[in-house]
This record gives C-alpha cells, sequence and structure tokens, in this order.
C-alpha cells in the first residue's frame, strides 16, 4: 500500500519476528550451554516455539496477502485491466509477493518442526530465499523515483540481503548464536527503518520532505546507521535480560531441588533411627 500504513504493516511484523527469534536463539544458547558437553536433544518448549513462530508467520503473511489485495484502492485480485490495457497496482502485487513467500518459510518451519524426513536447514533455507525475493523485488520497486524515495529504500536493502546472507549461513553454521542474533538485529533493523520509510514519504505532521534535496539523502543515510545502533543495542540488551532472568530462575530451581533432596535424606534418617530404635 502507498501509504504510511503500507509500512507500518511489514514494519510492525520485522519488529515483532526480530524480538521473537532474539529470545528464541537466547534460550536455546541457553539450553545448549547450561551442560559442559551440551545437550543434543531438543527440548520440548523448542519445538512449541518453533510452531508459535511458524504459525505466526503464515498468520502475518496472510493478513499481509489480504489488506495488500483487499483495501478500498488495491487491485482486489486483478492483475491486469483488459479495458484500459494496463496493470492493476503492482506495488500491492510486489508487496504480497513478498508476504506469499515469509508465508512459505513459515510452512517450511512448521513442516521441518513436525517430520523428521525433512533436513535439517531447509527452514533456514527457505527464510533465506523469502529474505532474498524480498530484496529482489524491492531493487526493482523504485526505479524512475526520486532521488529521496529511491535512497531510502535502496538502504532498505542492506538489511535485506544482509539478513539473507547470514540466514543463508545458519543452513550450514548450526547453532551458532553470533548469526542468529545478527539475523534477529537485521529483522529489527528492517522493521523500523519501514517505520521510517513511512515518515518520511508520508509524514503524519503533513510536513512534506523535499525528495529532490541531497542533504536529506545524507541525513536519511546517517538515519540508517542509527537505526542500525538501535538494532543492536536492543538485541543485547533484549539477550541480556532473558539470559540473566533464566540464569536466576534456573538457579532458584536448583537450590529448591537440593533443598529436598536434603529434607529426603533427612527424613529417611530419621525413620532409620526410628527402626533401630525399636528392634532395641
Amino acid at each position: 500500500m502507498a501509504n504510511f500504513k503500507g509500512h507500518a504493516l511489514p514494519g510492525t511484523f520485522f519488529l515483532l519476528y526480530g524480538f521473537w527469534l532474539t529470545v528464541k536463539h537466547t534460550l536455546r544458547h541457553n539450553w545448549r550451554t547450561s551442560k559442559p558437553n551440551g545437550r543434543q536433544t531438543v527440548p520440548p518448549f523448542s519445538k512449541k516455539m518453533d510452531y508459535i513462530e511458524g504459525g505466526f508467520t503464515i498468520l502475518a503473511s496472510f493478513v499481509g496477502i489480504i489488506a495488500e489485495q483487499f483495501v478500498v484502492d488495491g487491485p482486489h485480485a486483478r492483475l491486469y485491466d483488459t479495458e484500459h490495457k494496463a496493470w492493476v497496482k503492482l506495488m500491492n502485487w510486489q508487496h504480497g509477493t513478498m508476504y506469499l513467500f515469509f508465508g512459505i518459510s513459515g510452512m517450511t518451519l512448521v513442516t521441518s518442526t513436525k517430520s523428521k524426513l525433512v533436513p535439517p536447514g531447509v527452514d533456514r533455507l527457505a527464510l533465506a530465499l523469502a529474505l532474498f525475493v524480498e530484496g529482489f523485488l524491492f531493487y526493482y520497486h523504485v526505479h524512475s523515483r526520486p532521488p529521496l524515495d529511491a535512497h531510502i529504500h535502496s538502504l532498505l536493502l542492506v538489511a535485506v540481503f544482509g539478513g539473507s546472507a547470514s540466514t543463508m549461513l545458519e543452513v550450514f553454521v548450526r547453532d551458532n548464536i553470533v548469526l542468529e542474533l545478527l539475523g534477529a538485529c537485521l529483522f529489527i533493523l528492517q522493521g523500523s527503518w519501514f517505520y521510517q520509510i513511512g515518515f518520511v514519504l508520508y509524514p503524519l505532521n503533513g510536513i512534506e520532505w523535499d525528495l529532490e534535496m541531497h542533504d536529506n539523502i545524507m541525513f536519511v543515510t546517517m538515519c540508517f546507521c542509527w537505526h542500525l545502533a538501535v538494532a543492536l543495542l536492543l538485541v543485547a540488551c533484549t539477550s541480556s535480560v532473558v539470559w540473566f532472568t533464566v540464569k536466576r530462575f534456573s538457579g532458584r530451581s536448583q537450590d529448591i531441588e537440593i533443598g529436598m533432596r536434603n529434607t529426603s535424606s533427612k527424613t529417611s534418617c530419621q525413620k532409620a533411627l526410628l527402626e533401630e530404635s525399636d528392634e532395641e
């Protein structure tokens, strides 16, 4: 959708997805490193998280496709107008295609989690492909546009193709927390930058940006770096909070377990003493 809401919708999806990946990968890393030799089996909560992630991705993709097609000024499932001999709202169709591949990624994740017949890494491959398709579409999305419009969309490609590359590496380098958090960071960067594009091209205060001014291009480039810094900070803070929370609760559970063992051992000793006294 060529308006602020059309950019806020994918922005919200990518922001939520980035934070979700940060929490999920931090929990899994804690699980893997909680024993000296690491854990080979996948915990039950991990599969549940994959099901939730896959379901959310499928649902969000479906909502995105419906929103792009059936808004008031949308194409309403019409690709070509034979009467006027013109394509109908190709921008909406491109956005819908982007959502389609993320939906495929969600279905792949659910399938790979459910079935052991699916080779490991296929879910990451599907996500990397979805990101590549997104970047590929946006690369040809900004031709013949004003300089600032084209530039602000081209900066988005840095996050998109970077995320695709890091996710593709996860296919071959499994359970690498650095790669996993990098991917989460780039999703958050994508989400915040979608909002930034919306604010620049469709300002809510009504004050339009000069799309031809070079200073605006310089500022937007600098602003992208700020978004990256904030995304890194958010990932670091979120993963730290999750890590310390898990450590704190796991420490409490260990104390409770030790206390229960001590109590049971004392009870056993008391029973043994009573039995000996009865025999005497």
